[in-house]
């Protein structure tokens, strides 16, 4: 474990080091979540009554989502990986003394926190900050508040298995370029990342929230919004750990697989 941790830490430090990046991105996200919410209310002065969430739950929604851009976002996947895996130089990580599942999901944890670190606190500063009805306003209990602190790990670690189990496919194709293609679309409709979940027609949500994807942003953004509250927060919960552990031992087992059949052209 402690190998592990001590991977973490140094990717997570390399992460932290593209400060000039992350100003960027916190303008660009800043600008895009209040354009995002503009919309939106236009759409909701017409009949505020028909839409599932309230106007505070849907800018809590778009602002959150922005300052945790990095942790659920599905394009973030380490281009790095995909080469090594491509030419073959993952034959080199494989001589260290670390399996390969658990160095990937480390890695890909840290990159993403990191991110998520340098570029959430100015965006819910400037959004506690703005003005009605634009700005973020923390749920009104601590319980709640703990509880989407809960789901939060929870959904960053299924988006990261999600996205470890995408590296280890990637063993058993020639390109991974109309893989990523694929998954990026279909993660990004799915997990609310474009219109929240609860924005779909009855049935079509209701296949979704038992697909892997809620289990990512969809599930404690939906909290701390309070539009998903009591017995449906908590299965929710469990549909989180549920997802967690089935695409931990299904990218694990498929790894193993990978590196007994695993070949290297021109060695």
């Amino acid at each position: 474990m402690k190998k592990y941790l001590s991977f973490f830490r140094l990717r997570f430090v390399m992460g932290l080091q593209y400060r000039t990046a992350a100003w960027a991105g916190v303008a660009t996200q800043f600008v895009w979540g209040g354009m995002e919410i503009a919309v939106f209310r236009a759409f909701y002065e017409a009949e505020p009554e028909r839409f599932p969430m309230t106007f505070q739950a849907t800018v809590n929604y778009i602002w959150l989502q922005q300052a945790f851009l990095a942790l659920f976002a599905a394009w973030l996947l380490e281009n790095e990986i995909f080469e090594s895996i491509r030419d073959g130089n993952i034959a080199y990580e494989m001589c260290r003394p670390l399996r390969i599942y658990p160095m990937l999901f480390v890695r890909g944890g840290a990159v993403r926190t990191s991110k998520a670190v340098l570029r959430c606190l100015p965006i819910l500063v400037f959004a506690s900050a703005a003005p009605d009805p634009y700005r973020l306003s923390p749920p009104a209990h601590g319980g709640t508040m703990c509880f989407f602190v809960l789901t939060m790990i929870l959904g960053t670690l299924v988006t990261v298995a999600f996205g470890t189990l995408i590296y280890v496919i990637t063993f058993f194709t020639i390109s991974a370029q109309g893989l990523r293609l694929l998954v990026t679309s279909v993660m990004d409709f799915f997990n609310g990342s474009i219109i929240p979940i609860p924005f779909f027609p009855p049935g079509m949500r209701i296949v979704m929230e038992l697909l892997p994807f809620a289990a990512m942003q969809n599930v404690p953004l939906r909290i701390f919004s309070g539009e998903l509250t009591g017995e449906r927060a908590i299965g929710a919960f469990v549909l989180q750990v549920l997802w967690l552990v089935v695409l931990v031992i299904l990218g694990d087992r498929l790894m193993k697989r990978a590196e007994k059949k695993l070949s290297v052209q021109g060695g």
